[in-house]
């Protein structure tokens, strides 16, 4: 947040530290991955102008990352589970409109090949939200 659209200057080695923690859980509380969550969905907020073009890569991680949360049959507890859903729906949603709804159109066969009720709820989310 301190450094505002100056973090677009270092958008390359933050979306690889951002992505790799997004890739791997880190226990029953995830606070590794609820951080990188939260420093994506800033980044997204201050650099938006930059986000287009990285749009491929982060819809990509985000997705995977709500089937890999979706799937685990690890120790990670309901809320946690909850949180990390949602928040990755939020970064879905800025992404969408700072991309000029390319994410909903993206996500549209995803959605309808989707059978798992959790994530295609959080699909329907970024579908739905104006």
């Amino acid at each position: 947040s301190r450094l505002g659209i100056r973090v677009s200057r270092h958008l390359q080695r933050l979306e690889r530290v951002v992505l790799g923690y997004l890739e791997v859980s880190d226990g029953p509380g995830e606070e590794a991955r609820l951080a990188a969550l939260e420093t994506l969905r800033c980044t997204i907020e201050h650099a938006w102008p930059r986000m287009p073009c990285r749009l491929p890569t982060l819809l990509k991680a985000l997705l995977k990352m709500l089937w890999d949360v979706h799937t685990e049959q690890g120790p990670t507890p309901e809320p946690v589970k909850a949180a990390l859903l949602q928040a990755a729906t939020d970064c879905l949603v800025l992404l969408d409109r700072c991309s000029e709804g390319q994410v909903k159109v993206l996500l549209e066969g995803v959605y309808r090949s989707c059978e798992e009720g959790r994530v295609r709820e959080c699909i329907r989310k970024v579908r739905e939200t104006p």
